[in-house]
Parts: C-alpha cells; sequence; structure tokens
C-alpha cells in the first residue's frame, strides 16, 4: 500500500456529530445575546484560519459550532431584565434561603449563558423552574430541599 493513500486516509476528520440544539425557547439577556455575537465572530476567524492552514479537522470543528451558534443566534428572544421585578423570573436574581440554613444567589438566564459555578442558571433548569413566579417571602421546593425566597433583584444588563 502507498504511504500518501496511508497518509490521506490520517487526515480525513472524524465525523463530527451536531452539537444538540435545545428544544426550550431561547431566552437570552442582552449580556447572553453579546455573548452569542462575539462567539461568532471568534469561530468566524477560527475557521478563516483553520482555512488558510487546510487544517482539516478545525474546519469541521469550527463549521460544526459555527452551524450551533448560528442557530442559536437565529432563534434567539432577547428579554430586557424587569426594572424591579415583584416575582421571580427570566433574567432576574434571586436570592435563596435554603432550610439547612444557607443562602444562595442565582441570576436566572438563558440556557447558554448559564454558568452555575458563577451563581447564573438556566431559566429550564430544576431550580429555576421551581422558583419562577415565586415573589419574596415564599417557599419553594427545590431540589435539595425546601427554600424562602428572601430577595429579588434585576440582574445587570450588561452582565
Amino acid at each position: 500500500m502507498s504511504r500518501a493513500f496511508v497518509k490521506d486516509q490520517e487526515d480525513v476528520p472524524e465525523e463530527l456529530p451536531e452539537r444538540p440544539v435545545s428544544s426550550n425557547r431561547n431566552f437570552v439577556t442582552p449580556r447572553g445575546l453579546r455573548l452569542i455575537d462575539e462567539k461568532l465572530e471568534t469561530l468566524r476567524r477560527e475557521l478563516a484560519h483553520a482555512q488558510h492552514e487546510s487544517d482539516r479537522s478545525a474546519i469541521a470543528l469550527a463549521s460544526r459550532d459555527l452551524r450551533y451558534w448560528t442557530q442559536r443566534r437565529a432563534n434567539a428572544q432577547l428579554v430586557e431584565p424587569p426594572r424591579q421585578p415583584e416575582t421571580t423570573a427570566f433574567a432576574t436574581a434571586v436570592t435563596i434561603l435554603r432550610s439547612d440554613g444557607r443562602r444562595q444567589r442565582f441570576a436566572i438566564v438563558g440556557e447558554d449563558e448559564a454558568d452555575p459555578a458563577k451563581g447564573s442558571i438556566a431559566y429550564s433548569s430544576p431550580v429555576a423552574r421551581a422558583l419562577l413566579g415565586k415573589r419574596k417571602g415564599d417557599f419553594a421546593e427545590i431540589p435539595g430541599g425546601e427554600a424562602e425566597i428572601v430577595d429579588l433583584e434585576a440582574i445587570n444588563p450588561e452582565g
């Protein structure tokens, strides 16, 4: 077998599965929309660089991610944070007091913007779903026990 033929086979990138797109509505905060736009710009640059370098694996990866983020941008529904929230809703920050005494603050944001380690959770998460529509002083049954809503505030639209 010719070495050239083997090399051609090695250069063929593995077929990448498409990134799954959530079936939930794609609500985004102003910050979330900005992050999607920034991701698209980064991916366009990465794709151009990969094409310039003839890096087929990088082209496949950037192309796949570009398809995902283009779709997410196309169906994004911008939701401005409420100025003075009276109930827990998308684009609000909620502080809860758990039954074990822990206080936690969550910003309820879009799925692509969520970062639980930094205190933001997707509106579609079990915790957020349990808190949505609740007022200050209300109790909610959340994963891990009961929690009281002790504060509500608008999130910073710029992040």
